[in-house]
């Protein structure tokens, strides 16, 4: 039985990596254009081809992945007489591997319906390096047969994929998630500032951390930044991880959930991105404290 032809729209930072591992296990891969295009030649290389519309991509596709900012670039990519529904491909399936706000994530499920389409969230944790090497996780919100059809192609990019249910429990869960990840941010960085205003070295700080029960995979990761320089090891930046604490605390709101440690957590990047540091990773944010703290940072610029 052939392959279903598999569509990607956003192969950026992540998605360059993904659709890397999609179209080197044997799918017939199309790409959108990108604003970089060496990932675009290079997966032309390996064989993709290159749609010259949103409406042309989806209409040769049976699957589509879209990576991509948030929710108002994923709705820029579904709405309007040039976009995924305008195609009229009945069955197309599109994938939203962005972190979006589940609000907008239904009712794009419901349009999508509508047109006789079927939407589905599939969100990313890790990082690029993971990305390239088709380890992410992924958390998917999806009935069962649509799950089954589109486990296979999950596979070449994750390593770890779970299926929570309905459509709309991904980007929950991702939020979810993300707010764990960003509050040990947070809490790292504040540490750290504190313990170097408290006549501590970051080397002091480390050794300790790094040693006991509260080093992990993402600590690992974070403190490169501090400890050696490397800007690359984490790459997600401030205006991400504040968008996707806004996200959350809408949700929350939404629910009538209490929220006010993740409420700490948003303002933490809020303050970093209004400081006009948007573009920076999150790492960095261990810099923005100790200047907060009048210490210099940990890596001059």
């Amino acid at each position: 039985m052939a392959k279903p032809v598999i569509g990607f729209i956003g192969v950026g930072l992540m998605g360059a990596g993904m659709a890397k591992n999609i179209v080197t296990k044997g799918y017939p891969l199309v790409i959108m254009g990108h604003r970089n295009r060496e990932p675009v030649e290079r997966l032309k290389q390996l064989g993709a081809t290159e749609a010259g519309t949103l409406r042309e991509l989806a209409a040769q596709c049976d699957i589509v992945h879209l990576c991509v900012t948030g929710s108002p670039q994923v709705e820029a990519l579904m709405h309007g007489p040039d976009g995924i529904f305008a195609s009229g491909r009945k069955g197309l399936i599109i994938i939203d591997c962005s972190t979006s706000n589940p609000v907008s994530t239904l009712a794009l499920a419901e349009a999508a319906t509508a047109h006789g389409m079927i939407f589905i969230d599939a969100p990313l944790s890790r990082t690029p390096i993971e990305a390239e090497a088709g380890t992410l996780d992924t958390m998917v919100g999806a009935d069962a047969d649509t799950f089954a059809k589109v486990k296979p192609v999950l596979d070449c990019w994750a390593g770890n994929v779970v299926h929570l249910g309905p459509v709309g429990l991904g980007h929950k869960m991702k939020l979810i998630n993300n707010f764990v990840a960003m509050g040990y941010a947070a809490l790292f960085s504040e540490a750290l500032g504190i313990a170097r205003k408290a006549g501590l070295s970051k080397e002091q700080f480390h050794t300790v951390i790094s040693s006991g029960r509260m080093r992990s995979a993402f600590y690992d990761t974070f403190m490169k930044w501090t400890m050696d320089g490397d800007e690359n090891a984490h790459r997600f930046t401030i205006s991400n991880a504040h968008k996707d604490m806004r996200y959350l605390s809408s949700l929350a709101s939404e629910i009538g959930a209490l929220h006010p440690i993740q409420a700490m957590v948003k303002n933490s990047f809020a303050a970093m991105e209004a400081a006009g540091q948007a573009q920076r990773y999150v790492p960095m944010l261990a810099d923005f404290v100790a200047t907060q703290n009048g210490l210099p940072p940990s890596q001059p610029d």
